[in-house]
């Protein structure tokens, strides 16, 4: 059976995994942001983070507060996405 995840714990492990895609080394050479291997890695760990809190806004009990950052996180996914591989 699945350990349960607080949703607090949600939102941190989301926004660790943030930082690490925006932490990801481009690579050096002809491609460098276009290079397959690291627009996968990229967006392997934004996906990452966005299922960890794509249902947390939707969770009854939770408090506004936590909703809100939630959803807060599912925006700066769509943000990092664009400042990372653009």
């Amino acid at each position: 059976m699945a350990k349960f995840i607080s949703a607090a714990e949600r939102i941190a492990r989301a926004r660790k995994l943030i930082q690490q895609a925006r932490d990801l080394p481009v690579p050096e050479g002809l491609l460098g942001k276009s290079d397959l291997s690291y627009v996968a890695g990229v967006k392997d760990l934004l996906r990452q983070a966005r299922d960890l809190v794509r249902f947390v806004p939707l969770t009854s009990g939770l408090p506004a507060e936590t909703k809100a950052d939630a959803n807060r996180i599912i925006e700066e996914i769509e943000h990092a996405s664009r400042d990372i591989l653009r």
